[in-house]
């Protein structure tokens, strides 16, 4: 079921042992070479830079036969925090290898969501550092595959290569320095029964060599697929970063500078000192982004840092000046303030820059705009501007940006795709060939974020009289009514595709996400639908619509629509089981306020969004499936990737997997003040050093699995923002409800209901 919806580079914050630094620096200052990247760049180059988690690497796994042994941790590969190459952790290999069995380590790229598939480059290099020096012919063998991991089974166009002694290409390593590995890809063969394609790697696997019976330790890191640079020739060093400020939060300092213009720029170094003397690296952060957060985990804590630029050579320039700044106790308007300006920034910086839309996630695809995404993002601008974290002019200039990019884009009958090309405003089929035409949910959630923009930038200036204007236009040449497929239809359908038709034949029904879909139809001036669709399409009573709910839900609660059952000792009037994925409660009523709407079914949309909400929380107090970390401040299932890939998550058998998203909580202040403010201090004040990044709280963590999302989803971001404004002054309700084509279709939508 389509509606069940189908890093940044900083490292996170621990004590590092500077002369580990210290000695790689000394002896790896005139051989590393690091290429500047953009996102989509970087990640065609990097197969591991760091871990998120700090005991051991989610992307791994590890397994030894004895008498062979490799230290490990639940399978995988343990972190090492102390000695590293770029701040703050590599990982460790630590075996002893003896005959008749063996032991293999294997290390897998991170498939995050639209990460641009293959590699480019014609080496693979690595970094290696040996606690106490290994001869060559000690070190393991390595092989490469571009198979699911595991048993590298060759299923096309998957394979794998002969194994080659790490030997061949390293020579004896030496104690206490770090030595780089590069090997050609070429060197590798395939052993499988179909052609190995490097391009395509997908795990590399260290394994036994020699069996010498005797224990040895290396550590790795910076892993790369690349072609050899020539190191620059003497130049002046960059300039150290400037202006550089130390801004003290509740938990965690913000670190801040100003650019350093300069192709050669490759990142920046963070260091921290806590005594005023030794600066000790704690960080890095990639070109292009000028901000760091440092997670000290306790208020009253005060903090140096300086910021140095590093070149191509890994050569840095002088370390800035100083900066302080200190931690305190926040209020909790305060720490309100905090989150919605940590969300914001993912539709201001994080945003594309040709078009001003949101990207689909970060890291991702640096090509891919998200329609609806960047709809909740208009919201999260309009935030920005209230709270005072942009100018009302700085908005204006990006909505009209926006716009522009809107008024020249693809569009099918007025509909926008779910997916643009944000450089030339074409569609991009994220979701396959048939996805290549209109998506009418996505461009509801996209034209709810313009309408609230149209009523809040309403002044009497030429540039908001115009965007006025724009959005207007944009709004009436919006055909809702095609979407109907015919003039007899009871439906709305999600698609239309001028190649395929109506080949993608989703018809919308309730209760999901897409409520906003036909209250938007309704409301139209110009391709209007009737307000009784509301009651043959939404909430259908017919076979069609009751199989639709029971189908994608797995259960009868529900299904008619009406819900009626107690969960949890929760009514709940109107939802499918125990009312599913929490993004249900969000998407639709970002701008449009619950509090207005009524129907046969309920008396109230807000206390009916609030009960879901209550009950998801319910259902993680009582963990029914033993969770780690479930509980009264731990709670807010609803969509994200996880672990294993997308799942709607829910609170029920189905779809509960250890997986907690944040913003199922957070997006939820208007309904659940104390449990969502509970949960938020727990997600920073606990768990912040794993979860709180530039964009705020990450998408998703399972504690159980140790793993962290890699990924900001602009989906996410942004309902945080603007349901958090909604609990605290209810700006962005007040503003789109303020269109008085609302009005009307709630008057129509009333009379409907009473036929």
């Amino acid at each position: 079921m389509k509606s069940l919806r189908f890093a940044c580079f900083k490292k996170h914050t621990r004590f590092v042992d500077s002369h580990a630094w210290a000695t790689f620096a000394a002896a790896a200052a005139f051989l590393f070479v690091a290429p500047v990247y953009g996102e989509t760049d970087y990640y065609r180059h990097v197969f591991f830079d760091n871990s998120l988690t700090s005991d051991f690497y989610f992307y791994s796994s590890a397994n030894a036969s004895a008498p062979s042994t490799l230290v490990q941790k639940n399978s995988r590969l343990p972190v090492e925090t102390k000695t590293f190459l770029t701040p703050p952790n590599a990982l460790r290999l630590e075996w002893r290898s003896n005959p008749g069995r063996g032991w293999e380590a294997e290390l897998h790229v991170v498939n995050f969501r639209n990460r641009f598939p293959g590699f480019e480059g014609s080496h693979l290099s690595f970094w290696c550092f040996a606690p106490q020096g290994i001869s060559a012919a000690d070190l393991p063998f390595i092989t490469l595959s571009n198979t699911g991991e595991g048993l590298q089974v060759a299923e096309f166009p998957g394979s794998f290569t002969e194994s080659l002694p790490l030997s061949k290409f390293s020579g004896n390593l030496p104690a206490g320095r770090w030595v780089q590995i590069r090997i050609l890809l070429s060197a590798f063969h395939s052993g499988s029964i179909y052609e190995f394609q490097a391009k395509y790697l997908q795990n590399i696997i260290f394994h036994q060599g020699r069996t010498d019976g005797a224990p040895h330790t290396l550590i790795l890191d910076e892993i790369r697929i690349d072609d050899p640079t020539a190191a620059e020739r003497a130049q002046e060093p960059l300039p150290a970063p400037q202006n550089v400020r130390a801004i003290g939060y509740d938990r965690h300092v913000e670190i801040r500078w100003s650019e350093v213009k300069s192709p050669r720029l490759a990142r920046y170094v963070i260091y921290r000192s806590l005594d005023g003397k030794e600066f000790v690296p704690m960080g890095i952060q990639l070109p292009g982004t000028q901000r760091y957060e440092d997670f000290l985990g306790k208020a009253g804590v005060t903090a140096q840092y300086k910021v140095a630029a590093a070149d191509r050579d890994n050569r840095p320039s002088a370390l800035s000046n100083a900066a302080s700044g200190s931690t305190r106790e926040f209020t909790d308007d305060e720490l309100l303030t905090m989150l919605q300006e940590a969300c914001f920034h993912y539709y201001w910086e994080g945003a594309d820059p040709n078009s001003g839309m949101a990207r689909e996630n970060i890291p991702g695809d640096d090509r891919i705009v998200a329609t609806g995404a960047s709809g909740f993002g208009i919201s999260a601008l309009i935030v920005g501007v209230h709270r005072g974290f942009i100018t009302r002019q700085e908005g204006l200039e990006r909505l009209a940006k926006i716009v522009e990019f809107l008024e020249k884009a693809d569009r099918y009958h007025g509909v926008w795709s779910h997916y643009m090309n944000g450089n030339t405003g074409k569609t991009m089929p994220v979701f396959g060939m048939f996805d290549d035409g209109g998506d009418l949910v996505e461009t509801s959630f996209l034209m709810q974020g313009l309408l609230t923009a149209r009523q809040y930038f309403r002044g009497s200036r030429e540039e908001e009289t115009s965007l006025y204007r724009r959005i207007t236009r944009l709004w009436e040449t919006v055909e809702w009514d095609w979407y109907r497929e015919n003039p007899k239809s009871d439906f709305l359908y999600w698609h239309w595709s001028p190649r395929w038709g109506w080949r993608i034949h989703h018809n919308l029904i309730g209760f999901n996400e897409v409520m906003i879909t036909y209250l938007l139809a309704m409301s139209s001036p110009t391709h209007g639908v009737p307000a009784g669709m509301y009651y043959s399409g939404w909430a259908n009573q017919s076979p069609t619509g009751f199989s639709y709910r029971a189908g994608w839900s797995g259960t009868q609660d529900g299904s008619h629509y009406a819900n009626g059952n107690t969960y949890y000792g929760i009514k709940l009037d109107v939802g499918v089981g125990t009312g599913g994925p929490l993004f249900f409660t969000h998407y639709s009523y970002i701008g449009f306020d619950p509090h207005s709407l009524h129907d046969r079914y309920t008396s109230s949309y807000f206390e009916n969004n609030r009960n879901i909400a209550l009950i998801n929380r319910a259902y993680s107090m009582a963990n029914p499936k033993h969770f780690e970390g479930y509980g009264a401040n731990a709670w807010g299932l609803t969509a994200s990737d996880g672990p294993w890939g997308y799942v709607p998550h829910a609170p029920d058998e189905r779809n509960d997997f250890g997986t907690l998203t944040p913003t199922g909580a957070l997006a939820s202040f208007p309904y659940t003040l104390e449990g969502s403010m509970e949960a938020f201090k727990h997600y920073y004040r606990d768990l912040g050093a794993q979860l709180w990044d530039i964009y705020g709280p990450r998408d998703a963590f399972n504690l159980g699995q140790d793993w962290i999302s890699p990924i900001y989803m602009g989906l996410n971001q942004a309902p945080i923002a603007a349901m958090t404004e909604n609990y605290r002054s209810g700006l962005v309700w007040k503003n789109f409800m303020a269109n008085p084509e609302i009005g009307e279709m709630l008057r129509k939508l009333e009379a409907a209901g009473e036929q």
